[in-house]
């Protein structure tokens, strides 16, 4: 069989997070159930509630996995990345290969860090002032870690995370677009949309986002790949 086919999780390494209302709906894509978009944006459930609501980066979903003791690099789809037939993914493998020792301490034995991976604009381009893949969650299988956890772990190893744009209470999407005018992350473009996070009684109950209509997804992508930073020097110095 080939690599190519093989799933090294047996799962994807990460899913598609559902829209809330008004949000923009792409192929493939689905909405939240109206009670969580109520918990996202207007009232908790409870005092446990914490919702935290963090910039939306535009870049290809990766991760890195810990597996019997071995280091696996994952595009989206839960397939490794040296396999892809896209350069951009294979960077993303030659850059872990370069900061193994950093994503062997990060995790434990059967997790995963999944972020984005920015070096290759898609429908944002960014002038990245930090390095391109920006981690947001840590699992085992379908399981999350709480955000506090996850800051805490990837702080210690320098990964810089989505910007934070509220933590607490609901947020209305009115309030937090108003919030992402300027981007965390260089964003030349205007900045996609925003991802709510709820958690309660410490663990994470689920996410929801938004993504504004004018975006097109994928617009930057062609034969020609545009780079978010400059790739002959990053080359050099990060691989």
């Amino acid at each position: 069989m080939s690599r190519a086919k093989i799933k090294p999780l047996g799962i994807k390494a990460y899913g598609h997070i559902p829209h809330l209302p008004g949000s923009r709906i792409g192929k493939g894509d689905h909405k939240c159930e109206i009670g969580q978009a109520k918990i996202c944006t207007k009232k908790p459930r409870s005092p446990k509630d914490i919702v935290i609501v963090q910039e939306k980066l535009d870049g290809s979903c990766c991760s890195v996995a810990k597996k019997d003791n071995q280091i696996y690099v994952l595009g989206r789809a839960g397939y490794e990345a040296h396999t892809s037939p896209f350069k951009m993914h294979r960077f993303f493998d030659e850059w872990v290969a370069a900061n193994y020792k950093r994503f062997y301490e990060l995790l434990n034995e059967g997790e995963r860090v999944v972020g984005e991976w920015l070096l290759q604009a898609h429908g944002t381009k960014y002038n990245l002032q930090h390095e391109p893949f920006v981690p947001f969650d840590i699992m085992v299988q379908y399981e999350r870690k709480t955000y506090d956890e996850v800051v805490r772990r990837v702080s210690k190893f320098d990964f810089v995370m989505p910007k934070l744009i509220s933590y607490g209470l609901p947020i209305s999407i009115e309030d937090v677009t108003k919030r992402i005018k300027i981007s965390g992350h260089g964003a030349i473009d205007e900045v996609e949309g925003a991802v709510w996070r709820v958690e309660n009684d410490g663990k994470v109950d689920f996410l929801a986002k938004y993504v504004r209509h004018e975006k097109i997804d994928g617009c930057y992508l062609s034969d020609k790949p545009i780079w978010n930073v400059d790739i002959d020097k990053w080359i050099q110095h990060s691989l």
